[in-house]
């Protein structure tokens, strides 16, 4: 992959009525990348996006676009095009003329709009559909419709707004495959917005994670998943069981009461530190086979594994694994070198991890009177 600079932000910050949603980011984005913003709603992804595409202007900092400073160019000057999650499809136009609206806008000749049009629906796979009225078309049609609508001006970057939010989830899933496989065809720069986990890892060459305004991690979907620096993206990026921890000297822990041996070093000796451990590295054994045991106090199936908790010393583990179990069972934890891994203490610290408050959120919810319940639910 080419990995030359093509966006650069520097300082980036954005306030909306005295709240900060941006605090000064910086981030680089490469050419021909396929890189996603995520995180939770209000951390400041879509805005991102926005000063991105020319639609918002920082408080301060800079936009670069091939080493141009854009921060005062309008979006229609700006090598980029939107598709947002609501596809904004003209209603009266059929497909061939919304995905054909730019090229004609640009008074590009007909032989030559009938040639790119053409190109466009074999790319999104809707060959036959020129006529189609839009309103008669799946989600998932139209979804490919504002795409190839997006594409035909042959824009530098694409800029996807959560476009997937709308669909089913098989639907949802079969778009992922088919919007990596139209970007390495392209090659040209993705920029995608979600709030969706799965969604993010399985389709992007880069991630950004994102939490109150500020990037809190940039890397491959691998190295997010496997190596969190916080505690908030090891919550955020999949299921993960986070304890407290001190780092006795390199490749030693203790947590959980126990000594284990793993793979880090570099910490200080005795280091505060938060540990955290996936559920599926965790593996249910024989109660005197274990490092751990404790109490099952809750299974679930599935499909592929159960999800099980268990009450370890009055901390919830999450377990996913194939060997059922049963509610009320003692059973052993025994936990490889490598499942375990070291993290800084951070602001995030304490506050994800313990499946306890999950179901204890619940149990309060149960408690309320059938009326407060449903207004909860309303809210």
């Amino acid at each position: 992959m080419n990995k030359d600079v093509l966006i650069r932000l520097n300082g980036i910050s954005k306030s909306f009525d005295g709240e900060t949603v941006l605090d000064n980011m910086d981030l680089e984005i490469h050419d021909k990348e396929f890189i996603t913003l995520l995180g939770p709603s209000g951390c400041g992804k879509t805005t991102t996006l926005r000063i991105i595409g020319g639609f918002e202007t920082p408080d301060t900092g800079d936009v670069f676009f091939d080493g141009e400073r854009i921060n005062d160019m309008p979006p229609y000057r700006r090598q980029v095009n939107t598709v947002f999650q609501r596809y904004a499809l003209f209603p009266h136009l059929n497909v061939f003329d919304n995905i054909a609206f730019g090229l004609r806008v640009r008074k590009t000749p007909s032989g030559e709009i009938r040639t790119k049009v053409k190109e466009m629906l074999e790319l999104v796979n809707l060959r036959g559909f020129e006529r189609r009225k839009v309103s008669t078309l799946s989600g998932g049609q139209q979804q490919r419709v504002a795409i190839a609508r997006a594409l035909i001006n042959q824009p530098k970057v694409l800029l996807l707004d959560e476009p997937l939010a709308a669909l089913d989830l098989k639907l949802r899933k079969d778009m992922q495959v088919e919007l990596k496989n139209i970007q390495q065809q392209t090659g040209i720069t993705f920029i995608f917005v979600t709030h969706d986990q799965e969604e993010a890892l399985s389709m992007s060459d880069t991630v950004v994670v994102m939490a109150g305004g500020r990037i809190q991690q940039i890397g491959s979907p691998t190295d997010i998943y496997n190596e969190p620096v916080n505690a908030f993206v090891a919550d955020f990026i999949g299921e993960s069981n986070i304890l407290d921890g001190v780092m006795r000297r390199d490749f030693a822990v203790r947590f959980a009461g126990h000594e284990f041996v793993c793979v880090d070093k570099g910490f200080d000796a005795n280091e505060a530190v938060d540990v955290v451990i996936r559920p599926e590295d965790v593996d249910v054994v024989a109660p005197e086979a274990g490092m751990l045991k404790g109490e099952v106090t809750g299974v679930t199936f599935k499909g592929v594994h159960y999800e099980i908790i268990v009450d370890v010393q009055g901390f919830k583990w999450m377990i996913q694994s194939t060997d059922y179990v049963s509610e009320g069972q003692t059973i052993g934890l025994s936990i490889d070198p490598d499942a375990i891994h070291i993290m800084k203490k951070s602001e995030f610290s304490g506050m994800f991890g313990d499946y306890s408050s999950f179901s204890d959120e619940f149990d309060e919810l149960d408690k309320l009177p059938e009326e407060e319940a449903e207004e909860s639910e309303e809210e």
